[in-house]
């Protein structure tokens, strides 16, 4: 292939890391080799097209790179190796390995960036992926093949309650990619994927603070183009996890810029919805083979909502866990898939427990602010004020781990200890089946 490879020697502009050349028979996505006269040696990604001046995009940056530079047009898009070898390795966003372990050039390599998949092949989402964290399996089940972010705000959990999803999560493959992580993070992550003994089925791509801006744009390519041939190849249930997707838009704008693209609304580009829905979109329950589910973290500056980023992914995914106060907050979560499998392939109960465990909080909301303006109480507000405590303690504490069944069991004692059985407003024959036998003794 090397007779093939077109060198093109005289760079015409350098602005940032963009890199302008004369070129023909190349496309957008085409992978060149940057040789400075330093010897320096850099990938670099065509990012632009304008007639035959291509724009370059430098992984390594444009610092230092010398207008008598070398480019060397490959040919082909930006590739990553997939194998069964790299289960428990750790690659940087260039594809390169980092963890210290045997080299893996020499293993099969596969585009990345591809389609997504024909919607003749995808089947409805019809299972439920248990994650073990009750405000997600009580009430807002993650659905396998669904796509759905983690909303969340600077100084909250979302890190560690990402990770626990990950090893508690009823999955066969982890894909883990990092985006614009600080080494504590990147550490913590791979640290708690190797204390709960999930890291020999475990992907990690991950781009740091202090990497080139551009490899935090591959960091989802690799990971879902990996976790799509796992899935269509092998036959595996996948899941997975992205953060910060927020940074990856900051690193779109960044590059746009130096582009000298015309931003859009708060300098992101115009193409903002398109691009993040091209990688939402590879979620997919396949038909003959296995799944892949999309589990991400958006962070909303200022805690606005309506900010550019989270805006456009709610138009995209299926919902989203809203993270606020350490706690899944149950009024602004919402999965829109949870329909198709609570009562189906869960318990008889899950969908009468999860409404009236919900009415119930609500409830002890408007109670907590009736306390809060010194109005009179009636003894079921102060019922409704005691479940709200329990459920808070129980249910809405992240740190908490419980199975589905489990979790359901623990409503019906929690409804016990405060509430009489024809409070409730649920079907007798639930409250037959469910009750707690010793609600008597509790009680009291």
């Amino acid at each position: 292939m090397l007779e093939n490879i077109i060198r093109h020697t005289r760079v015409l502009e350098i602005v940032g890391d963009m890199i302008k050349v004369r070129a023909r028979d190349v496309a957008l996505g085409d992978l060149a080799v940057v040789e400075n006269t330093d010897g320096a040696v850099s990938k670099a990604e065509v990012a632009g097209l304008d007639g035959e001046i291509a724009s370059l995009q430098v992984y390594a940056g444009g610092k230092g790179i010398s207008t008598e530079a070398t480019v060397r047009f490959l040919g082909h898009p930006q590739q990553v190796v997939f194998s069964q070898n790299m289960l428990g390795r750790i690659f940087r966003g260039s594809g390169e390995t980092i963890d210290g372990k045997p080299d893996l050039s020499g293993e099969d390599r596969i585009p990345v960036g591809g389609p997504t998949v024909n919607p003749v092949k995808r089947l409805m989402p019809s299972k439920m992926i248990e994650t073990e964290v009750p405000m997600i399996d009580l009430f807002n089940c993650l659905v396998e093949s669904q796509k759905i972010p983690i909303f969340s705000v600077a100084g909250e959990p979302y890190n560690p309650l990402l990770a626990r999803i990950g090893f508690q999560a009823d999955a066969d493959i982890l894909v883990f990619g990092g985006m614009g992580l600080i080494f504590d993070d990147f550490h913590f992550f791979r640290t708690a994927f190797e204390d709960n003994g999930v890291f020999h089925r475990t992907v990690m791509f991950v781009n740091q603070a202090s990497d080139p801006i551009v490899e935090r744009l591959l960091i989802p390519d690799m990971a879902l183009a990996v976790a799509e041939k796992f899935a269509v190849e092998q036959h595996k249930r996948v899941l997975v996890l992205l953060t910060d997707m927020t940074a990856y838009a900051d690193a779109m704008k960044e590059v746009g810029v130096a582009q000298e693209r015309i931003p859009a609304t708060r300098g992101y580009m115009g193409d903002l919805y398109t691009q993040l829905a091209r990688r939402y979109e590879k979620a997919c329950d396949f038909d003959g083979a296995g799944s892949v589910t999309i589990l991400t973290v958006t962070t909303m500056p200022g805690d606005d909502v309506t900010h550019p980023v989270p805006d456009n992914t709610g138009y995209i995914t299926e919902g989203q866990f809203y993270l606020h106060d350490s706690m899944i907050d149950p009024f602004g979560s919402l999965s829109r898939l949870k329909q198709r499998v609570i009562g189906k392939t869960t318990r008889e109960d899950h969908g009468q427990i999860m409404n009236t465990m919900i009415r119930f909080y609500a409830g002890g909301q408007e109670a907590l602010q009736k306390q809060a303006m010194a109005f009179e109480l009636s003894p079921f507000d102060e019922k409704l004020l005691k479940f709200n405590g329990l459920f808070r303690e129980r249910f809405m504490d992240i740190n908490v781990t419980l199975g589905l069944n489990d979790a359901l069991d623990l409503c019906w004692q929690t409804l016990a200890e405060c509430f009489e059985p024809e409070e409730l407003l649920m079907k007798q024959e639930l409250i037959d089946s469910y009750w707690p036998r010793n609600a008597e003794e509790t009680a009291a």
